[in-house]
């Protein structure tokens, strides 16, 4: 008999990829989504979908009452230059949303909370790339402070409570359904303008780096996160996971293999870098394949042709994508490495 799951942001981009994952499971799944950045046309088939705030009475009432047995929570505020704007909204909904929740999971019985966090904003601009949990944490902006604050609180209702919980540190997430506008993640924002027809913006030099990893990895990994048996909490890093590949793929060189993948030249602009964001970005993945026996299966060239094709798709165009070059290696874009011109090391 599957579980009962809710699954908070489950008609936005990730989320929905996981909470079809617990559909597949054989789980019960409900959807809980504002709508404010997700869909209606998102949510998969055979789930539930409530729509409601999750800093709302009615939010916190159905964890309470609807006997579930899993929380996952990937709703929240995800823009960092919004965070960096106005750091008291992005508190509202990422603190103030989560305790909401756990204080409806508490009230409910939930025996266990897998929770959204991020290892790209989490850990800062100091350590040697990749870097493994016990990295120092010194948030760039309020965002990634957020996200660091909601684990601690997590596992405050670990010991207070017994409630257990799960932190997933994603790196850079990427795949279908993601939004290609505003803060909607580079691969995101490049493919959308670029099958558009339109130039693409790259924010600083373009030798900056990211840890890209495929939606659908990421769904498997909150699948096992969800059953294995944890071991003591000792301290924060004990039940987080860091979630990515533990490559750099250089902005830059992102840009041309789109580019090449769809056939056209490309066309880019640039501008001064933004506030709050990263030289260098890379996750090591070693704590997740021996505690929860998760690696990730799509390489990014593959990822990169499946989430050109679905943008390609929903845009009218058909699935003419051509196949993404081969850099070497596994097939990632800077798989050889992408050399940078600082020595600033960070998430």
């Amino acid at each position: 008999m599957g579980r009962r799951v809710l699954v908070s942001g489950g008609a936005g981009f990730i989320g929905s990829h996981v909470a079809a994952a617990y559909v597949a499971a054989g789980d019960e799944v409900t959807v809980l989504d504002d709508l404010s950045n997700g869909a209606i046309a998102n949510v998969p088939p055979g789930a539930r979908f409530v729509h409601a705030d999750i800093r709302s009475r009615e939010a916190r009432a159905l964890l309470a009452t609807g006997g579930f047995t899993l929380l996952n929570h990937h709703a929240a505020q995800v823009d960092v230059r919004i965070s960096v704007a106005d750091p008291v909204r992005d508190g509202d909904v990422n603190i103030v949303g989560l305790l909401n929740l756990l204080e409806g999971a508490r009230a409910g019985g939930v025996r266990r909370v897998i929770f959204a966090s991020s290892g790209g904003a989490l850990y800062g601009a100091h350590g040697q790339l990749p870097l493994g949990e016990a990295a120092p944490k010194l948030p760039l902006s309020p965002y990634g402070s957020a996200k660091l604050a909601s684990e601690y609180y997590l596992a405050t209702f670990a010991q207070l409570y017994g409630l257990e919980a799960v932190a997933l540190r994603y790196s850079n997430v990427y795949g279908p359904r993601q939004n290609g506008t505003g803060e909607g993640g580079v691969v995101a924002v490049f493919a959308h303008r670029m099958v558009a027809g339109e130039p693409v913006t790259i924010f600083g030099d373009g030798l900056q780096t990211r840890d890209l990893v495929y939606v659908g990895d990421v769904a498997e990994a909150n699948l096992l996160a969800s059953d294995r048996r944890l071991g003591p909490l000792c301290e924060l890093d004990s039940h987080a996971f860091n979630i990515g590949t533990g490559i750099e793929t250089g902005v830059n060189e992102l840009a041309e293999v789109l580019a090449a993948a769809l056939g056209r030249r490309l066309e880019a602009r640039y501008q001064p870098p933004r506030a709050g964001e990263l030289r260098r970005s890379a996750l090591a993945i070693d704590k997740a394949a021996s505690e929860l026996g998760w690696r990730p299966r799509t390489t990014l060239r593959e990822g990169l042709a499946s989430t050109l094709r679905a943008i390609v798709g929903a845009n009218g165009g058909g699935s003419g994508v051509g196949a993404v070059r081969d850099n070497g290696g596994d097939g990632r874009a800077g798989a050889r490495g992408t050399r940078v011109e600082s020595e600033t090391k960070s998430a």
